[in-house]
């Protein structure tokens, strides 16, 4: 079975490429374009790992990993932040609130790969 990835972004170029080199991986993923889309998409089929941007347009990915963290149901579920936010104070938040890793867009495919990779073998 194939490991399952939640690509959350609102922009549509992003996910395309998450889920094109990520298929080409292996995995199946699926998208959400934003925080609320997100949390219904791991309420009916909880993935091996979300990938998250902060800069959503209705809850940002910070409220998502916080409501991610509370629920038992999720809050084992590895978050990497992918985002364009590069400053030290959103990636020490994004960490605090239970993110496992943070990258910043512009992205290599390959390091997103290999390190969905290794998050994946850890949960094995």
């Amino acid at each position: 079975m194939r490991p399952l990835i939640l690509s959350v972004d609102d922009e549509h170029d992003v996910t395309a490429l998450v889920e094109f080199h990520l298929t080409r991986a292996g995995c199946e993923v699926v998208t959400a374009a934003n925080g609320r889309d997100a949390l219904k998409a791991v309420s009916h089929r909880k993935p091996d790992i979300i990938l998250l941007d902060l800069m959503l347009p209705d809850i940002d990915g910070f409220g998502v990993c916080e409501i991610l963290r509370r629920d038992p149901g999720t809050a084992s579920i590895p978050v990497v932040i992918l985002t364009a936010w590069a400053t030290t104070d959103a990636k020490n938040l994004g960490l605090e609130l239970g993110a496992l890793d943070y990258l910043t867009k512009p992205f290599s495919p390959r390091q997103l790969t290999e390190r969905v990779q290794k998050l994946l073998q850890c949960r094995t």
